[in-house]
């Protein structure tokens, strides 16, 4: 599932990542990034170290 594609992603880039990034780096459709950021963001296993910006908690 996209939830752990984007995970994945987020982890093997190492740095905070924009949801544009991380469409570019894994391939997956942008709206389907913010879909899978917004259920990891409610479920707190992604955190933002500064505006706009996303890791893995």
């Amino acid at each position: 599932m996209s939830l752990e594609k984007v995970l994945e992603t987020m982890r093997s880039e190492g740095k905070p990542m924009k949801a544009g990034e991380i469409s570019d780096a894994s391939g997956l459709d942008k709206k389907e990034v913010d879909k899978a950021m917004k259920i990891l963001k409610k479920e707190e296993k992604i955190v933002s170290p500064k505006f706009c910006y996303w890791e893995p908690k």
